[in-house]
């Protein structure tokens, strides 16, 4: 990869950088820090993945997809630089050339997996300006690691020495790795834990109820201030941020559904946490709406259906039997990927019925719940994806790996 940039004239180190790793939560993240530094002034750009529906999701300019003719460009472009190069590689390098024809000046990149090995971790100073970490959860436990210092281990290798390096809430097994591997780096830890921002709502970060999305804002926060970006810019940044299947109500004209990319067991306990969060509320008391969903939208006093479909390769029967109890009308899909879990499989461990596709588990879970009712899907970024494409009529690529 370091090889086919220096070729590519080593695209990364045109523009500054925020690089950010992380179990769950890093897309999010990434996405609040790419907005604040828009509304600050910044022509951005934006690098994440997997994509929900298309492959051009991964790259944004200045908030907005990439047009196709660019992407095509980019991609030739990354391939005659690299023609051995992965297809992960392929897209990353993509990325780099797309945002310097572009004038990017400030790009968030979105580890694809793990950190110290991952194609995006050819950025370092003095372009890249700061990396970021957000949770530690297991996953990838065959690439990664069997517990979560292993695991953290690989993800601080982003770390660069002389770059601060912001840490979200992690237990204290997780702290010792990183600053382990930190101090190594002579990188520049900072504890969101220990340093709150400035402009943090006072006591927020020891609220015993507080969700992961916004903890995942307490990082992005702490990581705009590491940047310099003016707090009233970051605020405006994050009110008018959007990060599609993350925690996402939709309203259609057969009824309200909510999409979360959730597809391990922590992300399956965030998820049930920020429902409990709102089902929390009542008439005199609501509870506060989640970032995006619109006036009135809650899940309390509604019927509620599950569409879950996961990969095979994920411990779905952990993430299921936290999702199960939510509700018991239960509908199984296979994402359109690379190998699922079947459905009937899924039903056996957790009860509910097998479905044929996703649309036909999206049709069967909206008649259980009638219009009124919520559906919820969740379990795979893919199943989600297509979910959304299905019912907002969009297109759809082929399935990719990655």
């Amino acid at each position: 990869m370091a090889a086919a940039c220096a070729r590519a004239g080593n695209p990364e180190r045109a523009f500054a950088s925020v690089h950010i790793a992380g179990t769950n939560g890093k897309g999010s993240v990434s996405a609040l820090t790419e907005a604040a530094a828009r509304a600050s002034g910044l022509r951005t750009g934006l690098y994440t993945s997997p994509h929900l529906a298309r492959f051009a999701e991964r790259v944004r300019i200045s908030g907005e997809v990439i047009d196709d003719d660019a992407l095509a460009e980019a991609l030739t472009a990354a391939l005659r630089f690299g023609p051995d190069l992965t297809f992960f590689e392929v897209a990353t390098l993509a990325s780099f050339l797309a945002f310097r024809r572009a004038g990017v000046e400030l790009a968030v990149l979105e580890v694809g997996l793990g950190g110290r090995h991952d194609a995006t971790n050819v950025v370092g100073p003095p372009s890249l300006r700061l990396t970021a970490i957000t949770r530690i959860a297991l996953d990838h436990t065959d690439r990664l690691g069997a517990d979560l210092p292993s695991i953290a281990r690989e993800k601080a290798g982003i770390a660069k020495a002389g770059v601060p390096l912001v840490v979200g809430p992690v237990p204290p097994e997780v702290r010792a790795a990183i600053a382990e591997v930190a101090l190594a780096r002579g990188a520049l830890p900072v504890w969101t834990e220990d340093e709150p921002a400035d402009d943090e709502p006072a006591g927020a970060r020891d609220a015993p109820d507080e969700t992961y999305p916004a903890r995942n804002e307490r990082l992005a926060r702490r990581v705009c201030r590491a940047l310099g970006l003016d707090a009233g810019s970051v605020q405006l940044g994050f009110d008018r941020a959007r990060w599609p299947g993350r925690f996402e109500w939709l309203e259609t004209p057969d009824g309200p559904w909510l999409f979360d990319a959730a597809h391990n067991p922590d992300g399956a306990q965030a998820l049930t946490a920020s429902i409990a969060r709102d089902l929390a509320g009542n008439g005199s008391e609501p509870s506060v709406a989640p970032r995006g969903w619109p006036p009135g939208a809650t899940l309390r006093e509604r019927p509620l259906a599950l569409v879950f479909g996961a990969l095979a390769d994920k411990d779905f029967a952990a993430t299921l039997a936290i999702l199960a109890p939510l509700t018991p009308r239960r509908f199984y899909a296979e994402p359109r990927s690379r190998a699922a879990a079947p459905p009937a499989a899924l039903a056996a461990l957790a009860g509910g019925q097998a479905m044929g596709t996703p649309a036909d588990a999206l049709c069967a879970a909206r008649a259980a719940v009638g219009l009124r009712g919520v559906v919820l899907v969740c379990g795979s970024v893919s199943l989600v994806g297509e979910a959304r494409a299905l019912l907002l009529g969009e297109a759809m690529d082929p399935p990719v790996g990655m």
